[in-house]
């Protein structure tokens, strides 16, 4: 499987790129749309302005990826290779992706829009979601101890099926934790 150290990818498409292992590489303004990165591993890697969008990641590795500016629509993370999985997504968009039971401890979700994110049974403590949109978003038997949700918007999550402790929450984030029992805030 070819290597690549230290490189900087540019407007690549799904047809350009090359399966392998990519240690400390860039990827700028690439087009992943619809491809399969089935055997693919990133680790140290960065992708800004790139479109992965419906991209297949199942067994891909990811550790220690930060994208930034990215669409990100409808990707099955889940089926990634969970082993040292960690993210940091700045001012993505991430609807309809899937992080269904998950250990992503500390990733980063900053000024994202997160519509119908499934983060069921994943494990999110020390997780930061500042400044995101998360309408819709699914939190289900998931561990959100310590997490930020300072600055975030339209998220909905049940205080008794989620574990929350040590979470910060803006008080504009209220209606957000009391919606289940009707609570009427302001």
């Amino acid at each position: 499987m070819p290597y690549f150290s230290d490189q900087t990818f540019q407007t690549l498409n799904a047809a350009d790129f090359q399966i392998g292992e990519y240690d400390s590489c860039s990827f700028v303004s690439c087009n992943f749309s619809n491809i399969n990165f089935h055997g693919a591993s990133f680790e140290n890697c960065s992708f800004k302005d790139c479109d992965l969008s419906n991209a297949k990641v199942s067994g891909v590795s990811f550790q220690q990826v930060k994208f930034e500016r990215c669409k990100i629509l409808g990707v099955h993370f889940n089926s990634a290779n969970p082993f040292l999985l960690e993210f940091n997504f700045q001012n993505c968009q991430l609807d309809y992706c899937n992080f269904f039971n998950l250990q992503l401890k500390k990733s980063i979700f900053q000024n994202c829009r997160l519509l119908e994110v499934d983060f069921s049974q994943t494990d999110l403590s020390g997780v930061s979601f500042v400044g995101s949109d998360l309408s819709g978003t699914v939190f289900d038997r998931t561990n959100l101890e310590k997490a930020d949700f300072r600055e975030a918007i339209h998220y909905r999550l049940d205080p008794e099926t989620n574990k929350i402790k040590g979470a910060k929450f803006d008080l504009e984030g209220l209606p957000g934790l009391l919606g289940k029992w009707g609570i009427k805030i302001g």
